[in-house]
């Protein structure tokens, strides 16, 4: 049945395998009692290449975002169940979550990309960790990774760029690692921390493949 043909949810669990929503300031409550934790959280830096539901598309972002994490190597929500068709924490859904209506998709796209949170919103502003991330934003740029990349169409300039690509990975798995072994952090939270490893993203790209550590 189209969207158009109905008003009313059919649970067919289509916009919850497409990827789990971003949080926006109406949802730090739901991290503050409890109902999620950071563990199901992961970043996505600004300037990140990311998978676009409403454009079906994978592009750079505008913005830092906090999304809900995938299951497993998956898009789909963690918190989907797709035994049952059903969320598992449907009476503490996300604000996207609430505000989806398959048929009628007028709110969410409205809502899209405005007020969502940063890490810094949701990260005690004492905690050390807040400096690891302002360092490694500085050390490992997303900006300057989009200019390596175009960079590689240009044969004069391919070894050059995959040596700096590589000297990024190096830099991205090493600030990851301190953060880990020095300051504490559990291995759970690095995503919502760090954002994916530079080395997966760039596997995700075809021409950037050769990065990858072997």
């Amino acid at each position: 049945m189209s969207h158009q043909e109905r008003d009313h949810c059919i649970r067919c669990g289509t916009c919850c395998l497409k990827g789990g929503p971003v949080l926006h300031h109406e949802d730090k409550r739901l991290l503050r009692d409890g109902h999620i934790g950071y563990q199901n959280l992961v970043t996505i830096r600004k300037g990140e290449r990311a998978y676009d539901p409403f454009t079906d598309t994978v592009k750079p972002v505008a913005q830092e975002l906090i999304k809900v994490r995938g299951a497993g190597k998956e898009w789909s929500c963690c918190f989907y169940d797709p035994q049952h068709s059903a969320c598992t924490i449907y009476e503490h859904r996300f604000f996207e979550c609430r505000l989806l209506n398959c048929w009628d998709p007028a709110p969410l796209v409205d809502a899209a990309g405005k007020n969502t949170i940063t890490r810094a919103d949701i990260i005690n502003a004492h905690d050390p960790i807040l400096e690891v991330i302002a360092m490694h934003e500085q050390v490992c740029p997303y900006d300057e990774v989009e200019e390596l990349l175009a960079g590689l169409s240009r044969e004069e300039e391919k070894a050059e760029v995959k040596a700096r690509l590589n000297d990024l990975v190096r830099k991205d798995l090493a600030i990851r690692e301190y953060a880990l072994s020095e300051l504490g952090l559990r291995g759970e939270f690095e995503l919502f921390i760090f954002g994916r490893p530079l080395f997966k993203v760039l596997g995700a790209i075809t021409s950037a493949g050769a990065l990858l550590p072997r």
